[in-house]
């Protein structure tokens, strides 16, 4: 879905209720200026994709937007047990946003286990929608309910809407030739016309969708857009829901431009397509699957037009050993993983240290350590970025800090590989990589320039005159060595793991050129061009300028922000910077550092940037950190840097 939207504003993250207004013979309307929704359910009963039409028709309507979805871990866990809820929750806005939310305003509870999992999120007040067909006595004592919390008391404090979805579904397609069972699969879909009439979503996009989805089976088709309409009409007749709501288009929260919804392993995918168009490379992706990695094969592969070639390898090991053949071949090549494909691929890494050849290592960061939490997402992987080969192998390393930003960091990233002939790591995690927002679709104008020249004929006379290749003789600005495409008459070079002497690139055991390759290595990732760090602090230079600042990484960026837009609209003075280049640090780094008296480093880890803080400045970085699978709120480290500030 795209949509036109004007110029930039920027308001504090809080919600504002408008006056009710009843058109005669409608119900009352309220208008909000955001809402935050949590979709709820079984793993099967569709609540992602429930949670993805409401975010489509979101924002084809116009609005801001923040996702997060959240699934079980297990392919199909149990139904009706705790393990096996899955969740999709979206914040919407007339104003520019930075998180899916901290509480929603709206729980969806298709089950016992559903409203269990998420009620200690849901505020007193908010409303909860409950499909009282699934809380039978077996279901609710199956997650640990002695006795009904629709009836109990214990949900008093919320407006609570209970419904028969279930029976209204079977209900509504009764003159479909479905069984029972078919037609309840179809519960999804009258929940979301439901909460598409109590928010004014737009319609016509999902009803399209449906068509087109099973378009070869009409009858699904035709029962899914029956229960979708039911739905809807339920809302408009019912009188267990008096008022309806509306939040208008963020027309002011954006700079002009055509927008779509996009999520970060999409984002990702594109900024990959556009790299290899704007070096005029084919792209070569060599992977293995892995959760929560896998998207981004998939979404490739469907790009052949492009000049785009995957491979789906046996292992992670012959995915990456793929891809760095295709970069010795001359292609813009790239391995997808997460992080226990990271250590299966380390080797491989340091072998395209060695070579020094241009390969993109993108790893979508999941909840570790071993397998660990294929769903879940942390930033635990960075020491692992930085450090994780034999040997002194540095990489380059760039974070993406927001799902649409995955695009501009994947140019990014190939930007630096291909000037400087070096694999590199790109960190996503999978909070950005199934997250979403809108994203201006750029011009191709506004895309850099990545063609590279390739090496055509000698270039090194020696001594007796003779004009030969050498393989390692280096740019002197980037320190790059030239990249020779096979089959090139002339070129023919060694290539392996053993070390290179410098300039010819022989194999060569001496001490002292061994200690000159391994600096040399270092001083190119050390030089590497990478702009200075952006500090946002509105008080610098005046009388009660900011004395702590908060430094964070990756997908950190959005509740940070959202707690520091809290904090100033509270009167405290606090300034933020974000990084992106990771090795090498921006070259102002350690001035901003010593600009404060205090640093604070929120990671979804237990202090990794922390460390190398710490480490290369000699700064007394305070470290926030959480490891459970989940993003920060926005609520959570307001309170925490509340604290730093007065501490």
């Amino acid at each position: 879905m795209t949509s036109k939207v004007s110029s930039p504003t920027e308001q504090a993250d809080e919600a504002v209720v408008g006056e009710q207004r009843k058109p005669p013979g409608a119900k009352d309307v309220r208008r909000l200026d955001r809402v935050i929704i949590r979709f709820a359910g079984d793993s099967g009963d569709g609540m992602q994709l429930t949670g993805d039409r409401f975010t489509s028709e979101t924002a084809s309507f116009g609005n801001d937007l923040s996702t997060l979805p959240n699934f079980p871990a297990e392919i199909r866990a149990p139904a009706g047990t705790l393990p096996g809820v899955s969740s999709f929750q979206l914040h919407f806005a007339d104003h520019d946003i930075l998180t899916p939310g901290d509480a929603p305003n709206v729980l969806v509870a298709m089950n016992p286990a559903a409203l269990k999992a998420n009620i200690a999120d849901v505020p007193r007040g908010a409303e909860i929608i409950v499909n009282t067909d699934e809380f039978t006595k077996r279901a609710m004592q199956k997650v640990g309910y002695a006795t009904s919390p629709l009836e109990d008391g214990s949900l008093d404090g919320y407006n609570v809407h209970p419904v028969p979805l279930t029976t209204m579904t079977v209900e509504a397609l009764k003159d479909f030739e479905l069984s029972r069972k078919e037609a309840e699969r179809s519960k999804n879909m009258f929940a979301l016309g439901l909460l598409s009439w109590m928010y004014h979503r737009p319609t016509e996009g999902t009803e399209k969708f449906l068509r087109t989805k099973f378009a070869k089976k009409p009858d699904i088709a035709a029962a899914n857009l029956a229960a979708f309409r039911a739905g809807w009409n339920f809302g408009e007749t019912t009188e267990d829901f008096a008022v309806s709501y509306e939040v208008a288009p963020a027309s002011k929260a954006f700079p002009t431009g055509t927008y779509r919804n996009i999520s970060g392993n999409l984002a990702l995918s594109y900024g990959l397509v556009a790299a290899s168009q704007q070096a005029d490379l084919p792209l070569y992706l060599g992977s293995y699957p892995i959760t929560p990695a896998s998207d981004i094969l998939h979404e490739l592969s469907k790009h052949k037009n492009f000049g785009v070639r995957t491979f789906q390898a046996e292992d992670e090991i012959a995915g990456i050993g793929a891809a760095l053949g295709a970069a010795f071949g001359g292609s813009l090549a790239v391995t997808t993983t997460s992080g226990p494909g990271v250590a299966l691929k380390s080797e491989t890494i340091g072998l395209a240290v060695s070579l020094e050849l241009p390969l993109l290592v993108i790893d979508i960061q999941r909840g570790g350590p071993s397998t660990g939490l294929p769903t879940k997402t942390e930033q635990a992987d960075l020491l692992q970025a930085m450090y994780g080969r034999n040997g002194e192998a540095p990489v380059p390393i760039v974070a993406p800090r927001t799902p649409a930003d995955c695009f501009d960091a994947a140019m990014e990233a190939a930007r630096i590989a291909l000037t400087y002939r070096t694999p590199v790591l790109l960190l996503s995690d999978g909070y950005l990589a199934n997250g979403s927002e809108p994203w201006r679709i750029p011009e191709t104008d506004e895309l850099p320039d990545l063609r590279v020249q390739f090496a055509q004929g000698p270039n090194h006379t020696l001594d007796d005159g003779t004009e030969v290749f050498w393989p390692y003789k280096r740019d002197p600005g980037t320190l790059a060595r030239p990249w020779a495409v096979p089959g090139t008459p002339g070129l023919e070079h060694r290539i392996g793991g053993i070390e290179k002497q410098d300039g010819s690139g022989n194999i060569s055991y001496d001490p002292a050129n061994h200690d000159f390759m391994v600096r040399t290595r270092q001083a190119k990732i050390d030089g590497i061009d990478v702009p200075d760090l952006e500090v946002d602090d509105p008080t610098a230079g005046t009388d009660t300028a900011a004395t702590t600042l908060v430094l964070g990484w990756g997908s950190t960026y959005g509740p940070i922000t959202a707690a520091v837009r809290r904090l100033r609209t509270a009167g405290e003075h606090i300034a933020q910077a974000h990084l992106r280049h990771l090795n090498p640090f921006p070259r102002n780094l350690g001035a901003v550092l010593g600009r404060y008296d205090k640093v604070v480093i929120p990671e979804m880890n237990l202090g990794q940037l922390a460390t190398l803080v710490r480490a290369r400045y000699l700064v007394d970085a305070h470290s926030y950190n959480q490891v459970n699978g989940m993003p920060f709120k926005a609520e959570q480290l307001a309170t925490a840097l509340k604290e730093a500030i007065d501490g």
